[in-house]
């Protein structure tokens, strides 16, 4: 457990070097505070409402005699702390329909007068749902069938290795694309259909990785002392195999992001009326001569997004390999 610690401490200390990878990995939790917190930055609703010598917190409980009212632009008595984007991601307002960005409307609005920045900000959780749920998923079916593959060797390494070449031969994209004109498309259609189908780099990995770990010698003695073979594999074996899954894990994450966002594009992904950062550059086709925020905007954020997991993930490649590890 001492070494398990030191190599770790050490992983995060080269990590912490590189400082692109940190970066990244500021923007990573970033996203996730803003994912979190979404209903809290994006509403219509105040986190305070004093008037008539009580104090309501209407974002956090319903008050019936509340119900219905407008609390932007002083249109009640009382003092109002709104939240910083004081719309939801699915408010129309047809008085401000595909309206650049403005003091009212920081990112513009859509064709249907939707905020774009509640849009975008409840969108954020859609991603990373989608991200870190269906990388689970894959990485989950990944560890157990290579653990598999690589700790009983022989007849069952050889069926399985098979079984993950033709996998392999599929177009993973044309795949997903395929299975979701089957069961249709959902947000749990999605994290399930790309959790399912991307398996097969995690299960080659850990299965190369179980090669070469099964006949060191702390296994031997875990055999030997009659250590169950489920125990050998999760308790002895993987805790050694886990750095790089990890490493492509995260860069997973921002291909699964990119796949989702692909998806909602061509109108296989989640369905409106949920937000996702996909639907919304799709939808900015019909407008891209005159409307360029709602391009730029989804546009940019998936795009600095990924970047952002790709340096983390580059960053925690170079920090677990002892070449590159520095005194």
């Amino acid at each position: 457990m001492t070494a398990a610690r030191g190599y770790w401490r050490t992983a995060w200390r080269e990590f912490r070097r590189n400082r692109l990878a940190l970066a990244g990995l500021v923007l990573v939790l970033a996203l996730f505070a803003v994912a979190l917190f979404a209903p809290f930055i994006a509403s219509d609703k105040p986190y305070i409402y004093a008037a008539d010598g009580r104090l309501r917190f209407p974002i956090l409980f319903d008050y019936p005699e509340l119900e219905g009212m407008n609390f932007r632009e002083g249109a009640v008595k009382g003092f109002v702390l709104m939240p910083p984007v004081p719309y939801t991601s699915s408010e129309y307002d047809l008085d401000a329909i595909v309206m650049p960005p403005s003091a009212r409307h920081v990112l513009g609005t859509d064709e249907q007068g939707r905020d774009l920045a509640a849009r975008m900000i409840h969108g954020t959780r859609v991603s990373i749902l989608i991200g870190f749920i269906a990388v689970f998923i894959y990485v989950t079916m990944g560890v157990i069938i290579g653990a598999l593959a690589g700790y009983y060797g022989g007849v069952v390494d050889m069926v399985i290795s098979r079984f993950i070449e033709v996998i392999i031969c599929f177009p993973t994209f044309f795949l997903i694309l395929t299975i979701l004109a089957l069961v249709g498309p959902s947000l749990v259609n999605v994290m399930l259909v790309i959790g399912v189908t991307g398996w097969t780099g995690i299960a080659r990995i850990v299965r190369g990785e179980f090669l070469k770990i099964r006949e060191m010698e702390f296994v031997q003695a875990s055999r030997a002392l009659g250590a169950r073979d489920r125990a050998v594999i999760f308790r002895h074996m993987l805790p050694n195999a886990l750095a790089p899954v990890l490493v492509s894990a995260t860069f997973g994450i921002a291909s699964t992001i990119l796949i989702e966002s692909s998806l909602s594009f061509l109108g296989f992904g989640v369905q409106p009326p949920t937000p996702s950062w996909g639907d919304i550059l799709s939808q900015s086709r019909d407008f891209m001569d005159f409307a360029w925020w709602l391009t730029l905007v989804p546009g940019f954020a998936i795009f600095i997004t990924i970047t952002a997991y790709n340096l983390v993930g580059e960053g925690f490649q170079d920090a677990i390999d002892p070449r590159s590890v520095r005194k």
